[in-house]
């Protein structure tokens, strides 16, 4: 099935998770698949959460209510893994989003991979790294809110010139050697005889070995981007059967790779 078809079940921590970036949520999301289900989980009584309410219609999400039974527990978490669960067992879906910067939510993540589900994160930059790492894919809310604001000015200029290296301000981390590494082995794990590799397997493979990688963070709207700002790898465009189509292909220079 392509991942465009995947059908998504879309749970939210309304508790740990900002409202206002709900609209560039839901856009990331559908780059995976189809969310045919959606709930937000928190104890609607709480004022805390009450900006929620005025987006949820808009975006046809269900609220489910929990009570806190107990002050210092957040009882939507236990709410929203047991709808996981039940979901996983009597609803035909391929995939989960899950949407919180909570690590209560690891076991869950790992449980659903188990049971062969695409398991999607996105959370805040603060997210700690078992989550983040039990997820196929993990996309911080920090850069889906800077590349939504962004993306009207990078589609503008990428039609003017079609100049695919196009830096965009999505993000501020700096490019440190362990990510030149990262992309280094990824490449040359998957290269030919000549020493190149299809750029979409080594995308594939990154995001495999660092669920939270993405260009975004580091400025650039997509993977062909950044390397092309690259002095450490070269990158060749070839021709398909169909003329609006290249395949980009890139390899290590010099031997990076020790």
């Amino acid at each position: 099935m392509e991942s465009g078809e995947m059908r998504l079940a879309v749970l939210i921590d309304a508790e740990n998770v900002p409202y206002c970036d709900i609209k560039g949520i839901m856009e990331e999301i559908a780059k995976y698949g189809t969310p045919t289900i959606k709930r937000i989980y928190a104890d609607w009584t709480k004022p805390t959460v009450s900006g929620w309410k005025n987006v949820l219609l808009e975006n046809a999400i269900t609220p489910i209510q929990q009570y806190s039974y107990t002050s210092g527990k957040n009882s939507s978490d236990s709410a929203m893994i047991i709808d996981a669960m039940d979901i996983l067992y009597t609803e035909k879906v391929e995939g989960f989003c899950i949407i919180s910067s909570d690590s209560d939510f690891t076991r869950l993540v790992i449980r659903l991979r188990e049971a062969g589900m695409k398991v999607f994160g996105i959370g805040e930059r603060k997210t700690p790294s078992p989550f983040i790492a039990a997820c196929d894919k993990f996309t911080y809310i920090e850069i889906i809110s800077a590349s939504s604001h962004s993306n009207s000015t990078y589609e503008n200029d990428h039609k003017k010139d079609g100049a695919a290296e196009k830096e965009q301000k999505c993000g501020t981390v700096a490019i440190g050697k362990d990510i030149i590494n990262l992309i280094a082995v990824s490449i040359s794990d998957v290269e030919d005889e000549n020493g190149w590799a299809f750029l979409g397997d080594v995308g594939n493979l990154i995001n495999k070995k660092q669920p939270d990688f993405d260009p975004r963070n580091f400025g650039f709207y997509k993977l062909t981007h950044l390397i092309r700002k690259l002095k450490e790898f070269e990158i060749e465009e070839r021709d398909t059967n169909n003329s609006k189509i290249k395949h980009i292909y890139v390899r290590n220079k010099n031997n990076i790779v020790k």
